[in-house]
């Protein structure tokens, strides 16, 4: 009787295809300049159609390398800014081969990779400035990290939340004006609700401690309970920064969790200076919700929640139910497993690919291009400020550059013109911009994110948005 299934019935063939998968995929990697985003063919939903017909390997690598390769989101080129996307390494690609080759689940059990994701973790913790013994999880984002820091903190208020919910109890948590909308809907989830999200207002574009003192107070006086401040290592409009000290010292006499939003921003802890100062404190923070796709470069998608106290990490997800008892020898053993300490019980193998990168070019490596992604924001404000009709929407603090193209119309025009740029220069290929609001404007925003781009590129791009401008 034949043999049925899935198999592969000709190992040849099919090592044949994989590697000349991998030389488009090295191809493409190495050549990124020449590859922007372009927009996508009318009949890619056709050829995307699933067909559930046996092609056999080649024809799937020939779809491949015709239909998806060229069709990506554009953030591997370098001058692609938009929004705050990473760049992508070559060492991702080595790292998933092998985490293909051993499918490894991060739940638990007793496997090298967990022992992997606990070094990655430490290493993480001390590069942030977390005590020995913090507690570390690899998520998909800073937006399901952001959900495990709140339970947590929730958990600290409500120790019985886990059996009895949240009830009548109105729980206010405080973060500044403009804070990332991950917060937001971690506070939706969660079922605290988005009005009992405090917005506590700016000064110099930092959280007013003694405003969020006196709303706590206000708070308490209605019956509510506050638990939780977010504080911001790198806004997403501007790249602010709160001052993390004095908010951690607001938060320890208020009886507030801090929870610290560093999904690009943290990473200045690695910069040189003047850029590592902007995130001083965030050590002092119970959680941090950080990404290695942003700023570390790494592949899409890894992200991750850091906790102060393991005991309160641990307590906020931990259900081992009898089919996942553990035990004290064989594969059921290696404790702790993850699945304990966030929501999956299903992980991928994310730390290998921070493993790879960091073990292929080296903290250091990793150290100047971050430095240098802030020093080619202040090269593109100077660039901006020499032009005659440009100007910026707010000084660079970090990595961000905002700004208008035409300073000389009316806001409403400058916006439309803005607009019409960032689309035209997107479907050029000459360079991604993407956009946000500020004093009442559309303006372009450039979130240097990219371990690609240099000052050639900034300029070009400077002189490109100049030429629509004038159109």
């Amino acid at each position: 009787m034949a043999e049925k299934g899935i198999k592969t019935q000709d190992w040849a063939a099919f090592r044949e295809e994989a590697q000349r998968m991998l030389e488009a995929a090295l191809d493409q990697m190495q050549q990124a300049a020449e590859h922007p985003w372009q927009p996508v063919p009318e009949d890619i939903d056709g050829r995307y159609a699933v067909t559930a017909q046996a092609q056999g390997p080649r024809a799937a690598v020939d779809r491949i390398i015709r239909d998806v390769l060229p069709y990506h989101g554009g953030n591997t080129h370098p001058r692609f800014w938009g929004w705050v996307q990473g760049s992508g390494l070559a060492t991702d690609l080595i790292a998933s081969v092998a985490a293909a080759a051993v499918n490894a689940n991060m739940g638990g059990r007793d496997h090298g990779a967990n022992y992997m994701e606990r070094a990655v973790v430490d290493w993480t913790r001390r590069k942030m400035g977390m005590p020995e013994g913090a507690s570390g999880l690899l998520v998909t984002g800073t937006s399901q990290a952001t959900v495990i820091g709140f339970q947590a903190a929730r958990l600290r208020v409500m120790k019985d939340l886990r059996k009895c919910g949240q009830g009548g109890v109105r729980l206010t948590a405080y973060a500044g004006e403009g804070v990332h909308n991950a917060t937001l809907k971690a506070v939706e989830l969660l079922g605290i609700g988005s009005d009992n999200l405090r917005m506590v207002p700016l000064q110099a574009g930092q959280i007013d401690c003694a405003a969020l003192a006196r709303m706590v107070a206000e708070d308490k006086a209605a019956g509510a309970l506050p638990f939780l401040v977010v504080g911001t290592a790198g806004s997403v409009d501007l790249g602010l920064y709160d001052d993390l000290n004095a908010l951690a010292d607001a938060a320890s006499g208020l009886g507030l969790w801090l929870h610290v939003d560093g999904a690009f921003g943290a990473w200045t802890r690695i910069a040189a200076e003047p850029w590592r100062s902007l995130s001083d404190g965030i050590g002092r923070a119970d959680s941090i919700a950080l990404d290695f796709h942003k700023w570390m470069y790494v592949g899409y998608d890894c992200g991750m929640a850091l906790l102060r106290n393991e005991e309160e990490h641990r307590a906020a997800f931990s259900a081992r139910p009898s089919y996942l008892e553990g035990a004290e020898r064989g594969l059921a053993g290696g404790e702790p497993w993850f699945c304990d300490y966030g929501i999956d019980l299903s992980r991928g193998n994310r730390a290998l690919k921070i493993w790879t990168a960091l073990e292929t070019y080296g903290e250091a490596a990793f150290s100047e291009a971050i430095t240098g992604n802030c020093a080619l924001a202040a090269y593109m404000a100077a660039q901006i400020e020499a032009q005659p009709k440009m100007a910026l929407g707010a000084p660079v603090v970090s990595n961000v550059c905002v700004f208008t193209a035409r300073s000389d119309l009316e806001p409403e025009m400058q916006s439309e013109v803005n607009a019409r740029i960032a689309q035209t220069l997107q479907e050029s290929g000459e360079a991604v911009f993407s956009t946000t609001r500020s004093q009442g404007r559309v303006m372009l925003r450039a979130a240097i994110t990219n371990h690609r781009s240099r000052e050639a590129d900034v300029a070009a791009a400077v002189a490109a948005v100049a030429r629509e401008a004038a159109v």
